[in-house]
């Protein structure tokens, strides 16, 4: 029988590429990594992993199993709460990857309802930004992510099931004193010497202020970057810099006017699950959960 800590090990070093970097994903060492799989072989009578100079490398072999190691530790996880005696009451863990601005907005709330109506569900919040999540789900770090359908990067592939949640609008955001707070629409052409703030380099929308920026002609001069709305919002306040930001990012708490873009740009969030298996129950409660929120705009057309 296949052990599922060394099922695990395998899917991870497919995603991982060295064994190095599985042990200290798993807190343990190389010797110990390499001494699993190698009964993880002998267990399955195949040949999973094969050298190339100082290097291990999955055999063809080895990669169907670590591709289907999810699948098959997902189905474990579902049985395992069956037999807990609970029927189809959900139960165990369920890590959700959000980004920043839906972790407020979409997760808690969501986390929320669920501790009153399920006590014997454990939901793992996690923050990620698209470029995360994404892999994070694929590796099987991650059971659920909002992301959106737009981030070109990392595409969303017929491996995952998506569900629509919600759209959500990107605006300008400027100090409550500046010429466009008292303007309806903001045409970014107008804005290109003012002191931009960016989030960090790669991230969704970094890549997208400066696509957006470019599309008007010109650079935009960043004068910060932060890694959270909240610091860009109090930037912002004070007078030292502007924005482009999603509307789910807007704390009302901070003095700052949000202006809807001339040519507006809105984006889709969904929430992703891996496809392959039945979802389990504690899975589908918590999308659920993440649908039922009568405080964001409906999805729109699919």
């Amino acid at each position: 029988m296949m052990n599922p800590l060394r099922l695990r090990l395998l899917s991870r070093l497919d995603t991982l590429g060295t064994v190095r970097a599985v042990a200290e994903d798993a807190n343990m060492s190389a010797s110990s990594v390499s001494q699993q799989l190698a009964v993880l072989e002998t267990e399955t009578g195949t040949q999973l992993l094969e050298r190339t100079g100082r290097r291990v490398r999955l055999t063809p072999a080895g990669l169907i199993l670590a591709r289907r190691a999810r699948a098959i530790l997902d189905h474990m996880e579902t049985v395992e709460a069956e037999l807990r005696g609970l029927g189809d009451e959900p139960a165990g863990l369920v890590r959700l990857g959000a980004f920043q601005s839906a972790i407020h907005s979409m997760a808690v709330p969501a986390v929320t309802r669920l501790a009153h109506a399920h006590p014997h569900l454990d939901v793992q919040l996690l923050q990620l930004e698209p470029h995360e999540s994404i892999p994070a789900l694929r590796s099987g770090d991650a059971d659920i992510i909002i992301t959106n359908t737009d981030y070109d990067e990392l595409p969303l592939g017929p491996d995952l099931d998506l569900v629509p949640l919600t759209t959500d609008e990107i605006l300008l955001v400027v100090p409550p004193e500046h010429p466009a707070a008292g303007r309806r629409h903001a045409d970014l052409a107008a804005y290109a010497d003012e002191p931009w703030a960016l989030d960090m380099p790669q991230s969704y929308m970094a890549n997208l202020t400066l696509r957006l920026c470019r599309q008007a002609q010109f650079e935009p001069r960043v004068v910060c970057r932060f890694s959270s709305f909240m610091m860009t919002l109090q930037h912002i306040e004070a007078g030292l810099s502007i924005a482009l930001l999603p509307s789910l990012a807007i704390d009302r708490r901070y003095r700052v006017a949000a202006r809807e873009l001339a040519t507006p740009v809105t984006r889709p969030i969904i929430a992703a699950i891996r496809r392959g298996s039945p979802t389990r129950a504690a899975v589908q409660v918590v999308l659920d959960a993440l649908r039922d929120n009568p405080n964001l705009p409906s999805p729109g057309p699919e």
